[in-house]
C-alpha cells in the first residue's frame, strides 16, 4: 500500500496539545499515522487497529523497523471486536476511515474492504471514540468535505464537539475535497476554522503544506 496524502495530512495536522500518553489509530493501514504521531509526540502507548491481514502485517513490519518500536503495537482486529472489551482509554484517537460509498465494487475484495464505507460506518467510529476517549482526550479524523455536516451532527449526538476544522483543496481553483476535524468532550464557543491548499501546480506545493508536512518527507 502506498502512502496517501490523506494519511500524511491527518498525521501532521492532528492536535497534540493535550500531550497524549496513549494514542489509538483506528484502521491504521500501513501504520503511517501512528508512526507520524510517534515522531511528533512523547506518547508511551500507541496502539493501532487493522482488520486487513496484509495491511496488518505491513504495519507491524513498519512499526518493528521504526525508531519507536517500543511504543507501537498493532492489533489485528475489527473495531467491533476491539470495543467489546475495552481495556484502556486513549488521550488521542485518530482515524482516516474508509469512506467510498459509491455503489460499484472493484474486482479486488481487499481493495473494496479498504475503500468502502461499509468496512467502517461513521456511526461505529464515533461511537467507539466516545467509548474509548479519555476525559480530556482529542478525536481527530479526515473525511470527504461533503460528509462534514453529517459527521459534525453525529459527533454532537455523542457530545463530542469540534475544536479545530481545516478544509483541504488540492489546488487554489479546485473544490474543497477533504475536512480535517478534531473533537473533544469540552464544548467551545469559538474554535479555528481554516483552509489548506496543497499545490499551486503539479508538485508545486504551497508554503502552508510544506510547513505542515516538512518533518516527514525526505524531499518536498
Amino acid at each position: 500500500m502506498k502512502v496517501g496524502t490523506d494519511g500524511v495530512l491527518l498525521g501532521a495536522w492532528t492536535p497534540i496539545e493535550n500531550n497524549p500518553f496513549s494514542i489509538l489509530d483506528i484502521g491504521t493501514g500501513t501504520g503511517i499515522i501512528a508512526l507520524m504521531l510517534a515522531q511528533r509526540s512523547n506518547a508511551e502507548q500507541i496502539d493501532a487497529l487493522e482488520i486487513d491481514e496484509e495491511a496488518y502485517e505491513q504495519a507491524t513490519d513498519n512499526f518493528e523497523n521504526s525508531p519507536w518500536n517500543d511504543r507501537l503495537f498493532c492489533f489485528h482486529a475489527g473495531l467491533d471486536e476491539f470495543v467489546e472489551e475495552p481495556e484502556d482509554e486513549y488521550d488521542l484517537i485518530v482515524s482516516n476511515p474508509p469512506f467510498y460509498s459509491e455503489n460499484y465494487k472493484s474486482n479486488s475484495e481487499q481493495r473494496d474492504l479498504a475503500r468502502f464505507q461499509d468496512a467502517m460506518p461513521f456511526e461505529d467510529l464515533v461511537e467507539a471514540a466516545d467509548l474509548l476517549l479519555s476525559e480530556n482526550g482529542i478525536f481527530s479524523v479526515i473525511i470527504p468535505f461533503k460528509e462534514e455536516e453529517n459527521f459534525l451532527a453525529l459527533a454532537n449526538e455523542y457530545e463530542l464537539y469540534p475544536i479545530k476544522i481545516t478544509r483541504v483543496k488540492g489546488a487554489p481553483n479546485s473544490e474543497i475535497k477533504r475536512s480535517l476535524l478534531a473533537f473533544s468532550r469540552n464544548k467551545k464557543s469559538d474554535f479555528p476554522v481554516d483552509e489548506l491548499i496543497i499545490e499551486t501546480a503539479r508538485h508545486q506545493y504551497t508554503p502552508e503544506y510544506i510547513e505542515l508536512t516538512k518533518e516527514f518527507y525526505l524531499k518536498l
